[in-house]
Formats: structure tokens, C-alpha cells, sequence
């Protein structure tokens, strides 16, 4: 067999192949023998049809075989030779296969080159402050009374600021399109209100009915509404006030297995500090991440950064759907979404690789109970057996995939415990 290796790119290479044609004709042979065996023709008792009759009669089905029989072994073995391990399968093209002749073709391949992931002892980050003051406590338990807050009727009075004004709206934009939603609640005050509409509503009671135009600022943040100028047509249905519980014992006690208010500042004050130190543990982490696939100065395949935008785009198509909206009707252009994943995408491979590799030269692996303990907890949050969801990850090649993904964690662990890593 005649091999010819070409590098197109530190990761791009070209193999040309040329298998004897003595070896062609023999699996083309071996080949027409198992189709005599099994082929019906008229005239010819089963298993007696002549070479000669299966060779043309499924030529076609024969030389089909032969290049799935030959072209992979002559490419593993070639790759072997050289000690390349391709991250896709092999491209194959330009196939040259007919009798009496050798079998000729080119696999494009796309490979990692070797390269060093440097002195983990180099790598430097700082550990943000996770301290948390009473003015985050406070914040919180504002927000646990906001979320509390119970809207009552208000009877005798018109909309005030402040007030929550239930209404019936029609809405029709400067070219005559109308939109029409009932049973809205606004706000007064709420960020999100068009500029204006508070101040129309202000005076109006329980079953008035107003209409009026609002005009858009050229700095408007909803680019779609900028500069333009939309009539409003409101039916007052009801006005409620919102009524914010004080924060006392009580508050605490009606929130769940808190005797008393001190008692829940503690919980939150817990809760906010293990959040805090995550957080700083995820900047650690980022940062270093980021420090690491600097190292990488090759040229990424394309072909890893390709799958990596598919699955960030997977992920977020799912994300979509699991919030009941439709990705192909959520007036995404998509081409522009992908093209801007694709630096975070060489982010994210450069990364992985480099882990990759710090794995394979510090000998780290993933024990069987590594990966049957990430299955259950996984299993667990999905509320499915351990059993069923491994049949499934074994069925789509996700067991390869976490064990992947557990490799590369014990890299990083082993990142952050050789990084130079100081307190801000």
C-alpha cells in the first residue's frame, strides 16, 4: 500500500492512499462469492451463478462493499503508522475503484497537534471578597416582602401613583395595526411602562374609559419603538394597592420554619455567603479557564468549533422551548446568533483541549463509580431511575461525553491547586 502524508495546516492533513490492485481484486473475489451464495437468477441453481455473471450483474452493490471494507482498514492503519488520532471521522474523496485496477483515494483528516499546556504553577488569578454586610441582608428581606406583598381592592378613589390599575388595552401602532389585551395589571411606577402611560392612568377610576398617544424617544431602548408614536385606548376594570407585610416575627414565621426574625436573618445571611463564595469560586475558575486556552496557539479545527456553536445553540433552542416559546417563531435571526457564539466557542474548545491534554500528561482518569455517582445525582434532578437514564446516555454516546466532561473537572481541580491564587 502507498501512502502519501501532506500537512495541510498545523491541524489540517491530507492522506493519499493507493491499495495494489491485487488486494482490490481479491476482496472484489471474496466478495462475489458471498453474492453467488445468495443471488437468484434465472437459469442458475442457487450458489452456481458464474463470477463472472455476479461481477456485472451487481457491480455496482460489489465495488460498493469493497471500498467500505478496504478504504477504513487502510486509513486506520496509515494513521496508526504515524501515531495521528483524528477528532472526526476521516473525509473521504476522490475515490478511484475498478477491477484489475488499484483502488485510489484522499482522506482529509483534522488532528490536534502535540503542544505543551505550560506550568500550571504560572497561572495567577484573584479570589474576589465574599463578604457579606448587613446592607445585602436588608436587600433581601425586602425582596422576600416584595414577593409577599398582597394586592387589595381599593374602593373611593381614583389611580394614584403606587397603585396597581387592572385594564383593558388597545394599542395601535403609527401604521393602524391594532393589539388589543384584557385583564392587565399595571403598576404605577414600573420601570418597564411606556413613557407617559403613568400619568394618564393618574385620576382615572373604576370603569372610566381613556384614550391617548404616547410618543416614543428617538433613545428609546426598545429600538422597534423608537421614534414612533402609538394610541392607547384603556378601560379601567379595577384599582388594588399594594399592601408589603412589616418585617417582624410574624413576616418571618409565615415564611416557613423561622421562629423568629433573627432567626430568618441568619438563614438569609447563610444562604447569600454560600452563594458569594460559589460565585468567587466561579471567577477563580473563569479566569483560569481563560488563562489556560490562551496557551493554545494553533489553529483551532474547525470542525470542533463548529459542534461546539451547534450544541451552545442546542442548548439554547431547548432553553426556548422549555419556556413555551417557539425557537422559529421567536424572531431570532439565527445566523447572526451563531456567528456571535463563535468566540466563545474557540474559548470553549481551546479550553477543553488544553485540559484535555493536562489529563493525558498527568495520567488522570475517571473510576466507574465516578461516573455511576454523576448518573444518579443527574438521574435524581430529572426524576428518572439511574438505570433508565444510563440505557439512554449508552444509546446516544453520553456516557463517553461525562466521562469526558469528569476528566477534564479533575484537570481543573488540579489547575487550582497548582495556581498562584490570592485573596482581593
Amino acid at each position: 500500500m502507498k501512502t502519501e502524508f501532506t500537512d495541510v495546516t498545523e491541524t489540517q492533513k491530507t492522506l493519499t492512499i493507493e491499495i495494489p490492485s491485487d488486494v482490490v481484486d481479491a476482496e472484489i473475489a471474496r466478495i462475489a462469492k458471498d453474492y453467488s451464495k445468495q443471488a437468484k437468477l434465472p437459469g442458475f441453481r442457487p450458489g452456481k451463478v458464474p463470477a463472472t455473471i455476479i461481477k456485472q450483474r451487481f457491480k455496482d452493490q460489489i465495488l460498493h462493499d469493497v471500498m467500505h471494507g478496504l478504504i477504513p482498514r487502510a486509513v486506520d492503519e496509515a494513521l496508526q503508522e504515524r501515531g495521528i488520532e483524528p477528532i472526526d471521522t476521516p473525509n473521504i474523496k476522490d475515490v478511484a475503484l475498478e477491477e484489475g485496477q488499484p483502488l485510489k483515494f484522499t482522506a482529509a483528516i483534522e488532528t490536534v497537534p502535540p503542544f505543551d499546556p505550560g506550568d500550571l504553577s504560572t497561572l495567577a488569578a484573584t479570589r474576589p471578597s465574599a463578604v457579606i454586610g448587613d446592607e445585602a441582608i436588608d436587600e433581601m428581606l425586602q425582596r422576600l416582602r416584595e414577593r409577599a406583598a398582597k394586592y387589595e381592592p381599593v374602593e373611593g378613589r381614583p389611580v394614584a401613583d403606587g397603585d396597581t390599575a387592572v385594564l383593558d388595552i388597545e394599542r395601535t401602532d403609527a401604521d393602524g395595526t391594532p393589539d388589543r389585551h384584557d385583564n392587565v395589571s399595571v403598576e404605577l411606577g414600573a420601570a418597564a411602562n411606556p413613557p407617559g402611560f403613568d400619568a394618564n392612568l393618574v385620576g382615572l377610576s373604576a370603569g372610566d374609559e381613556k384614550t391617548f398617544a404616547i410618543h416614543f424617544p428617538e433613545d428609546y431602548a426598545v429600538k422597534e419603538m423608537a421614534n414612533t408614536d402609538v394610541s392607547y385606548t384603556v378601560k379601567v376594570k379595577e384599582v388594588r394597592r399594594k399592601t408589603v407585610p412589616e418585617l417582624d416575627d410574624e413576616f418571618a414565621k409565615d415564611l416557613g420554619a423561622f421562629d423568629s426574625l433573627a432567626a430568618l436573618r441568619d438563614r438569609v445571611r447563610t444562604d447569600l455567603q454560600e452563594e458569594a463564595d460559589e460565585k468567587s469560586k466561579r471567577q477563580v475558575r473563569t479566569e483560569l479557564l481563560k488563562q489556560l486556552a490562551e496557551r493554545v496557539t494553533f489553529e483551532l479545527p474547525a470542525s470542533l468549533v463548529d459542534r461546539e456553536i451547534d450544541r451552545r445553540l442546542e442548548e439554547f433552542a431547548r432553553q426556548l422551548m422549555q419556556q413555551n416559546v417557539d425557537p422559529r417563531q421567536a424572531g431570532i435571526d439565527w445566523a447572526q446568533f451563531r456567528e456571535g457564539q463563535r468566540e466563545p466557542a474557540r474559548g470553549a474548545v481551546a479550553g477543553a483541549l488544553v485540559l484535555d491534554e493536562i489529563a493525558r500528561r498527568e495520567g488522570l482518569t475517571v473510576a466507574p463509580e465516578d461516573v455511576d455517582k454523576e448518573i444518579e445525582q443527574f438521574a435524581m434532578r430529572a426524576g428518572r431511575t439511574p438505570a433508565a437514564l444510563r440505557a439512554q446516555l449508552e444509546k446516544e454516546g453520553g456516557v463517553a461525553r461525562l466521562t469526558s466532561g469528569l476528566r477534564r473537572e479533575k484537570a481543573v481541580d488540579l489547575a487550582l491547586s497548582r495556581a498562584r491564587i490570592t485573596d482581593e
